[in-house]
């Protein structure tokens, strides 16, 4: 194996950096990862996945900073902008035509470059000829870290989405990039916005959310276009714990080319590893999509049941789950041939039903897009349920459910902007009540995301809400609960106001998506092992991980609820870097009025190499009324005891909350 460094460059004179690992036998079959993640420091770890596809695959591999991030020219706008699109059907183009290739180039990775993985495949760049999108979304609005449900993501506003402020103004690696490293660091600070501001103003769908998502045209009958946009081989990888699973079935079901989906039990994390398992090498499976593809190789893959996917079964919550009880089972497609609908309904309730808005419910549940800690698995359910309007059903023993519920009810409020909230249950006998799914809906956007009404108050409307995409075998002795909120906080930002919901139970329907009968494949998948490496994340010492904070507080008398986190990692990276890493966060609710709710966070980064020691830090400061978000971010970049020294920016909005 051989590696290299590259500058690739691009029409507008642009150049991006990029890693090279080049295989013996040439010319190969090319592999590309790109992302904005810095692959010479803050990512250095996923070299080791580079070094196995290429070993053991026999297929380069290409690593690439993305246009204004790492040691790559130019600036970065936003996550996945019209820019990043262009500059990538170049770098394919590129890659394709260097004396190592074959020609066949693909793309690959988890979380944003699955998602750009996607994109790239919509837009048939020639050389591409197969991806594989781990852990991706179909639909950037209602599917990723900013929106949920028609609601503002809330814990995603103190990770993700501040700390992206503080990593795109981090300066070039200046033995990649050369002397001129600190006018591209000025650049960076002097003209980068943080993203979260467009965001904030992007509070109803429409077409800046449908750029870059899969799905991107509403028909006439409200269904959904755009995946006949790929053509070549996908593979889907997904989580049960992740909050892109329900990109799954309807993308494996809509695509029109090669496919194979692959769901696990995993978090937002290598399958090697996560919290929960169990685990396994997606090495080898990677190797084979791939050598398929771009290589001829007859493996026989695409001969292969096309879904293989982790039955879940009733295990007992924890916050750091290290392993979800369950089987592994092969199916010839999607849907199953043996689905049905069963719909559970309230009918012997007549009366309405009226439950308070209390903005703070949710903490058992916490974040739906789970990864490492903090950000962990739900809780025992039981101190949510106390707070929510709960409803159950014994069900037959073993009764599967693979897909989305549905719940459609009729209800009213006595505000115009309310939110409903519903969980799933798993019921044990000693009462301990296990998440099995959730969802989430703007009552506003309940005929439309693109043009939310208000709610008309005191008059009832029919409300259908889609579940999250699950999988649970009741067992016997489980009941399953259903628990209904005016709120799914922290995880979704609280309603703007106080109030009631009057629910009509007799019209309430549970539709579950069950499965009956025996499977049509009954031999399990052959998975590999896992390799017990963390190749997605920083390698620290003994001492290099900092203590990690996950805390809920109800002051009584303020009336007030708070969850705070922190967490942090030392480790080293190339170029002899030495790096840093610290995140703390709050996000706070008042428990008398929805609309007084906070976020308050901080991400820092700071990297020492032997020719500088830099920093950038963001600081956020979130809070809401009824009428409007009011955010502050302040941004720093500075060169400890260097020339560039210490530069800071302030960014404020008012940001008119428009029936959120």
């Amino acid at each position: 194996m051989e590696h290299r460094r590259a500058w690739i460059p691009l029409s507008d004179g642009t150049r991006l950096a990029a890693r090279l690992w080049l295989p013996e036998t040439l010319p190969a079959p090319v592999l590309l990862e790109a992302l904005p993640y810095r692959m010479d420091d803050l990512t250095s770890s996923y070299v080791g996945e580079y070094e196995r596809i290429c070993t053991e695959g026999e297929i380069a591999v290409c690593r690439l900073d993305l246009r204004g991030t790492g040691s790559s020219e130019g600036l970065a706008t936003d996550e996945y902008p019209a820019q990043e699109q262009r500059d990538l059907q170049e770098v394919v183009a590129w890659l394709a035509e260097q004396e190592w290739s074959n020609g066949n180039v693909g793309m690959y990775g988890t979380s944003y470059s699955g998602f750009n993985s996607l994109q790239l495949a919509c837009e048939r760049p020639p050389a591409l000829k197969a991806i594989q999108a781990i852990y991706a979304t179909d639909d950037r609005y209602t599917d990723d870290v900013h929106y949920y449900g028609g609601a503002l993501k809330a814990l995603d506003a103190i990770d993700y989405v501040l700390y992206m402020a503080a990593l795109v103004v981090l300066p070039p690696v200046p033995a990649v990039h050369g002397g001129e490293w600190r006018d591209a660091w000025a650049e960076r600070v002097e003209r980068s916005e943080p993203w979260l501001l467009r965001w904030l103003e992007e509070q109803t769908d429409g077409p800046y959310w449908r750029h870059g998502s899969v799905r991107n045209v509403r028909r006439a009958d409200r269904s959904w276009a755009g995946y006949e946009r790929i053509s070549c081989p996908t593979m889907l990888v997904a989580g049960w714990a992740d909050g892109y699973r329900n990109n799954t079935f309807r993308t494996f079901e809509a695509l029109e080319c090669p496919k194979r989906l692959l769901i696990g039990p995993w978090a937002h994390m290598s399958t090697a590893t996560s919290l929960p398992g169990p685990h396994l090498d997606l090495v080898p499976e990677t190797i084979r999509w791939f050598r398929r593809w771009l290589a001829d190789d007859p493996n026989g893959i695409e001969h292969e049941p096309p879904v293989v996917v982790f039955v879940r079964h009733p295990t007992r919550p924890e916050p750091d789950l290290v392993e979800h009880r369950g089987v592994w089972r092969q199916e010839p497609g999607w849907p199953l041939e043996r689905a049905r609908a069963l719909t559970l309904a309230t009918d012997c309730y007549k009366d309405t039903v009226v439950l308070p808005i209390r903005g703070e419910t949710g903490t058992a549940a916490w974040i739906s897009c789970a990864g490492r800690l903090p950000w962990g698995q739900p809780l025992d359910q039981r101190l949510d349920d106390a707070a929510s309007l709960c409803l159950e059903w014994e069900l037959p023993p073993d009764t599967e459910i693979l897909g989305h519920p549905t719940l459609m009810v009729t209800l009213s409020a006595d505000v115009p902007v309310a939110y409903l909230g519903a969980r799933l249950c798993s019921v044990f006998l000693d009462g301990t009540s296990a998440l099995v799914t959730r969802g989430l809906l703007n009552l506003a956007h309940r005929s439309s995301s693109e043009q939310p009404e208000p709610l008309e108050p005191g008059k009832p409307v029919e409300v259908r809400l889609e579940l999250e995409a699950t999988s649970w075998v009741f067992e016997e002795g489980h009941r399953l609960r259903l628990a209904l909120a005016g709120a799914e906080w922290p995880n979704a930002w609280p309603p703007p106001f106080p109030g009631t919901l009057d629910l009509d139970l007799g019209s309430l329907r549970l539709v579950l998506p069950v499965v009956d009968g025996p499977p049509a494949v009954r031999e399990p998948p052959r998975l590999h092992p896992s390799s017990g490496v963390e190749n997605h994340g920083p390698a620290a010492g003994d001492d290099g991980a900092q203590p990690v904070v996950w805390q809920v507080d109800h002051d009584v008398l303020a009336r007030t609820v708070r969850c705070v986190v922190s967490h942090g990692v030392d480790y080293t990276g190339e170029h002899e870097a030495e790096i840093q890493e610290r995140y703390a966060g709050e996000v706070g609710v008042s428990t008398t009025d929805p609309g007084n709710a906070w976020a308050t966070a901080s991400a820092s980064y700071r990297i020492r190499w032997p020719e500088a020691d830099v920093a950038a830090d963001a600081v956020l400061e979130l809070r809401s009324d009824a009428e409007a978000y009011h955010v502050v971010v302040e941004v720093t970049a500075e060169e400890i005891d260097g020339p560039f020294g210490r530069r800071e920016r302030r960014f404020e909005r008012r940001i008119l909350r428009r029936l959120a």
